[in-house]
């Protein structure tokens, strides 16, 4: 398919710039895949309507950490955005960035991050247009070097958020899922947000399993798709992981006959990696790329529930493979029309197969 296709006005008052009140009080649309049933105007709570007792829902507990960061460019004191993208080398405190604007930030600058504090990095190489990396020049134990990093900083919250208003405390703890716990994304993986305790609790007394996988969202698929054919796009790699024990319930789950639910499209892009050719889930310690975009056969869950999003977004495309483009652009048609909200803090659409 072409990137034209995935095209559609996307009213700016749209764009969630909030979380909601409580985590699962956002709206929900569920799409049919086989019938082609549309259902609007549903509270994210019904999603407990669609799933019986033995199905499992796989969700990603990639942990976010605080990867923006504000300094100030030594002689000049220039602002400077510093964004981390991950730890090279923790003995030499090697961290791989972007910085905001890149034109001022040359190898051998060093930018402060504290009045009268210790957190200095010097920029030690180039290594995209935007993409530095710095070497924390802050003499203490990892973990005490990682804690007064990470206090500097403030919750990654995308590009469309950030330019509209600062991240707040409250960014800071909605902007994590409520099971995180393998720290490594540098955003959320969205759709898990609206997931509460007890959400989830009652989930659990329903009899619904939980699966848990690790992929640690980076900023792919923020990143503008630039060619019109999309069998040219490359996505960035984020690293992922899936236990025997994620493996062991999911495919007892398949095998059964019960659904098999994809909690977000970063679950999705982890779980088709390692499925196999006999459609069970598959033990995988590694990195993947995968971009999915229709026509594409999903070979493991028969669920999926994910945000709705801005146009031509990578996540559009993978529901689009998922439900059929046919319908998902009529969801997203009705989702403007009917005034769902978009984006990381937006409203959710369920994709079941019926």
């Amino acid at each position: 398919m072409k990137l034209s296709q995935f095209k559609f006005k996307l009213p700016e008052e749209l764009v969630a710039l909030e979380p909601s009140y409580h985590r699962d009080e956002c709206r929900l649309m569920v799409a049919h895949r086989k019938s082609g049933k549309i259902e609007t105007d549903l509270d994210f709570r019904n999603i407990l309507d669609y799933f019986d007792e033995d199905d499992t829902f796989i969700f990603n507990d990639t942990q976010v950490f605080p990867a923006r960061l504000y300094g100030t460019k030594e002689k000049t004191d220039a602002k400077i955005e510093v964004f981390l993208l991950r730890e090279l080398n923790p003995d030499l405190r090697l961290w791989d960035v972007l910085v905001e604007p890149a034109r001022k930030i040359r190898i051998g600058n060093k930018l402060f991050f504290e009045d009268d504090g210790p957190m200095v990095a010097e920029v030690i190489d180039n290594t995209t247009s935007r993409g530095r990396t710095l070497r924390f020049l802050y003499d203490c134990p990892h973990d005490e070097f990682k804690r007064e990093l990470y206090a500097l900083g403030s919750a990654p919250l995308p590009r469309y958020i950030i330019d509209k208003r600062p991240a707040t405390e409250e960014d800071t703890e909605r902007f994590q899922t409520i099971y995180a716990s393998k720290e490594g994304a540098v955003t959320a993986p969205a759709t898990g947000l609206h997931f509460s305790r007890e959400l989830m609790k009652r989930m659990e007394i329903r009899g619904i399993n939980f699966a848990y996988i690790t992929l640690h969202c980076g900023l792919g698929c923020f990143d503008p798709i630039e060619v019109e054919d999309l069998t040219k796009h490359k996505m960035t790699s984020e690293q992922m992981f899936v236990t025997k024990e994620a493996c062991e319930l999911v495919n007892k789950t398949k095998l059964d006959g019960h659904r098999v639910c994809c909690v977000g499209v970063s679950t999705a892009r982890a779980t088709e990696t390692a499925v196999g050719t006999d459609g069970l889930l598959k033990e995988y310690e590694g990195w993947t790329n995968k971009f999915i975009f229709p026509p594409y056969e999903f070979g493991l869950s028969n669920a999926l529930v994910a945000n709705f999003y801005h146009p031509e977004s990578p996540m559009m495309m993978t529901q689009a493979s998922f439900g059929g483009y046919d319908l998902v652009y009529e969801c997203y048609k009705q989702a403007v029309k009917n005034e769902y909200k978009f984006g990381c803090y937006g409203d959710a659409l369920l994709i079941v197969d019926d």
